[in-house]
C-alpha cells in the first residue's frame, strides 16, 4: 500500500517544506499537532510517515504519544527545527534504528 509523506510543523518551517515540493500542515502548539495527526486516520495507513517538528513532537499530549505507541500508525519522524541545537540531540544512526525497530519489530545493529 502506498501513503504519502505528511509533514506537521510551525509556519516558519512550513514555508521551507512547501519550497521542497512537501504540502505542510501548519501547527503551533502540540494539540494543534495532535489535531493534524487524528485528522490524518482516514489516510492510507492512518497517514503513513509523518515527518513532525521536534518542538511539536515534544508538545503532543501525552494520551496522543501513547496511542501512537499503541497502534504504531501513523509513524512519526521528528525533525530538528530551525533554533534547535543539533548537538544535544540523539545521533542520526540512532534515530534510524529506532525508526527500523519500530518499523521490523526487533533492533538491528549496523556495521
Amino acid at each position: 500500500m502506498k501513503a504519502p509523506i505528511h509533514a506537521i510543523c510551525r509556519r516558519e518551517v512550513a514555508l521551507g517544506l512547501a519550497l521542497a515540493g512537501i504540502a505542510p500542515i501548519e501547527a503551533a502548539t502540540g494539540a494543534e499537532a495532535a489535531t493534524a495527526i487524528a485528522g490524518l486516520a482516514h489516510e492510507p495507513a492512518h497517514g503513513g510517515i509523518v515527518l513532525i517538528e521536534q518542538a511539536l513532537h515534544d508538545a503532543l499530549p501525552l494520551s496522543t504519544r501513547r496511542a501512537l505507541r499503541r497502534a504504531g500508525e501513523p509513524i512519526l519522524m521528528p525533525f530538528p527545527g530551525p533554533a534547535a541545537d543539533l548537538a544535544a540531540g540523539p545521533a542520526p544512526e540512532d534515530e534510524l534504528m529506532e525508526i527500523l525497530r519500530r518499523a521490523v519489530g526487533y533492533r538491528m545493529r549496523l556495521r
